[in-house]
């Protein structure tokens, strides 16, 4: 809980400074003056004025987003030799500049601290298949456990290097929003048979990128069959079962990864009573024999078997760094597919192709901070690279009180020679406050179906 605090404030506070940095940087390279520079809202609790006439930087109570506030003569009088430093005196081209510095100056963090992430490098999951669930398209496609893929492409012509499972993922996570095919090159468990295979993406009728939707492709990383903490008085722990033990065998069918162990304990009971299975586990030196018997469970509509027991993830690790260059040109590569990725999926809710479901929150963004928190540095430093992209764009979106909306106003004023009038200015911001709270009431709600599991 500590972490996720920690890490949550740590993120929100390096994402509100730089985005109004950006703001409060260009309207000083424009000559505007820049009367306030606000960290949160509400009450302040620490101010800092180095004169009367300079800027004054606050730190409020609700540290949920901050402000600059400009000198500008339809917010109060302005003094006439101030005049040539109002915002609103400036050109339209300043004005429009200062307002997209902002988003501008979140997507260019992100650059930023993917290319630090890369350079620092971090430890992943190679790309070891894991066996495919039943029907899924990587199993339809010919891919076993232990495949290692080494590369992929969109046309069979151009191929790129798979670094890691996380690469690998992010390629499928593409796709599935290009609804494209996708061709993986990989080799058996010893290196050998190097071949392409032909992944279905563009078959999948969702956009929705979900663990369920993931599990659907079947691309997951190789784990071993080993036990983690059991349930006292579950069905493995009755059965003589203890943590640490590997999984070799569950009723004489071998047992090459903890996937495998799951399809073969929830398959038990899936159509009747489940019944008693030999299973044969490596305990230290020894190998042992059990007879286990699940219990059943609804999970999703669907019986399961389920043992009362965890796994114990154990990845075959790779670690992914590139030299300054090679470090600097993946992170803007991944700034800007991160940038095209959240247009479409917000498109695609948009339109109904995919589900409201995956707007998320602060407590998800809490959560996932303070885990990313743990994991290490490089980690922590992609974690608020990727928020920060989801910000810069959402604040680029043409809705009234975002940035966007006001770029949308300039080029109004561009168009027509004239700026919007005030009767329609107050209209459009309330409708868009009315959005945004629905919006964010909305990914509160989906924080917390998750939270109880209910997504």
């Amino acid at each position: 809980m500590a972490s996720q605090v920690i890490g949550f404030v740590v993120t929100l506070g390096i994402l509100i400074v730089i985005h109004e940095y950006g703001h409060y940087r260009v309207a000083r390279a424009c000559g505007v003056k820049v009367l306030r520079f606000s960290i949160g809202f509400g009450r302040v609790l620490w101010r800092h004025q180095r004169t009367p006439d300079s800027t004054e930087f606050v730190l409020s109570m609700l540290p949920l987003g901050g402000y600059v506030k400009m000198l500008d003569e339809r917010e109060g009088p302005v003094a006439p030799g101030e005049l040539s430093q109002a915002f609103n005196r400036k050109p339209l081209w300043q004005r429009a500049a200062v307002v997209a510095a902002g988003p501008i100056a979140n997507l260019l963090l992100a650059v930023l601290f993917y290319s630090a992430a890369h350079w620092v490098g971090v430890d992943e999951p190679r790309a070891v298949v894991a066996t495919p669930p039943v029907g899924s398209l990587a199993e339809r496609a010919g891919l076993r456990a232990g495949d290692t893929v080494s590369a992929i492409s969109r046309d069979g012509n151009d191929w790129d290097d798979v670094q890691s499972m996380n690469d690998l993922n992010w390629q499928l996570t593409q796709a599935l929003l290009r609804t494209e095919k996708l061709q993986l090159m990989v080799a058996d468990s010893r290196g050998h048979g190097a071949h392409a295979v032909t992944l279905d993406v563009d078959t999948l009728d969702t956009y929705d990128v979900t663990p369920q939707t993931m599990a659907r492709i079947g691309v997951g990383p190789l784990s071993g069959a080993v036990l983690g903490p059991l349930t006292p008085g579950g069905a493995g722990d009755r059965a003589g079962l203890r943590r640490g033990d590997r999984v070799l065998a569950i009723d004489g069918v071998p047992v090459p990864d903890a996937n495998r162990m799951l399809q073969l304990i929830r398959a038990n009971g899936a159509d009747g009573d489940p019944v008693a299975v030999p299973w044969r586990v490596e305990r230290g030196a020894q190998v042992l024999e059990f007879s286990v018997r699940p219990a059943v469970e609804t999970d999703g509509g669907q019986r399961v078997g389920r043992i009362g027991a965890g796994i114990a993830a154990s990845y075959e690790m790779v670690t992914v760094r590139y030299g300054v260059w090679g470090g600097l040109t993946q992170a803007v590569q991944r700034t800007w597919d991160s940038s095209v990725l959240t247009l479409k999926m917000l498109g695609r809710m948009l339109i109904g192709q995919a589900s409201l479901k995956n707007l998320s929150g602060p407590i998800t963004i809490a959560d996932y901070a303070g885990k990313s928190m743990l994991l290490g540095p490089a980690y922590f430093l992609a974690f608020i690279a990727a928020v920060s992209v989801s910000l810069g764009v959402l604040n680029l979106l043409p809705l009234p009180i975002l940035d966007g909306g006001h770029l949308m106003y300039y080029l109004f004023e561009a168009v027509t020679g004239r700026p919007l009038s005030d009767v329609w200015l107050e209209r459009l911001q309330r409708g868009g406050v009315a959005i945004m709270l629905l919006m964010m009431s909305l990914a509160l709600y989906n924080d917390v179906a998750r939270q109880l599991g209910l997504h």
